[in-house]
């Protein structure tokens, strides 16, 4: 049995599971609709989630474990919300958020306009060099955030491009001077 399928979900008391062809999931936040793979089921029970297999072929012992991890993500993301913080490294370098586009000045000859999908919420901070990417759906959070890093990836040489603010960039040795 997997240890992560089998382990229960705590429900917060704002927090509700619905379960039907889908799982829903509603909090403060909004709302998240999962779909439940076939061969998982679901108890919810006394404000405790917990998932079932109904055999112990390959793809459901593959997906026990995956269904709990998004139904617990789910949980966590309609109660508290998920948050991934990046930074803006290089002279002249900077973001602004005008209504759902983020227009970025990243060194190129022209700015860079990046849409903002619905659901997720941006902020830029008054330096306009750190950014904040929140929503309730932790994928679509950390979908948004790689997206906005691969517009210019930090440079090997100087660190300059867009950087996970946790993230350590470890800079490669210039060419030697000639002596």
């Amino acid at each position: 049995m997997s240890r992560i399928g089998r382990a229960p979900i705590q429900l917060p008391d704002e927090a509700k599971v619905a379960v039907g062809d889908t799982v829903t999931v509603e909090g403060p936040r909004g709302a998240l609709e999962l779909p439940l793979p076939q061969g998982i089921g679901i108890r919810v029970e006394d404000g405790v989630v917990t998932l079932h297999r109904s055999g112990s072929s390959g793809p459901e012992r593959a997906l026990h474990g995956l269904a709990r991890a998004l139904v617990a993500n789910a949980v966590v993301g309609v109660t508290e919300g998920f948050r991934r913080e990046l930074e803006i490294v290089g002279v002249g370098y900077r973001g602004e958020v005008k209504g759902r586009e983020i227009h970025l000045a990243l060194g190129y000859s022209h700015p860079v306009i990046y849409p903002i999908p619905d659901g997720i919420e941006v902020s830029i901070d008054d330096r306009a060099n750190r950014i904040a990417v929140s929503g309730i759906d932790k994928q679509q959070v950390g979908q948004v955030a790689a997206d906005l890093r691969s517009l210019r990836k930090p440079d090997a040489y100087k660190g300059k491009g867009i950087r996970y603010r946790d993230e350590v960039i470890r800079l490669k040795v210039g060419k030697a001077a000639a002596v």
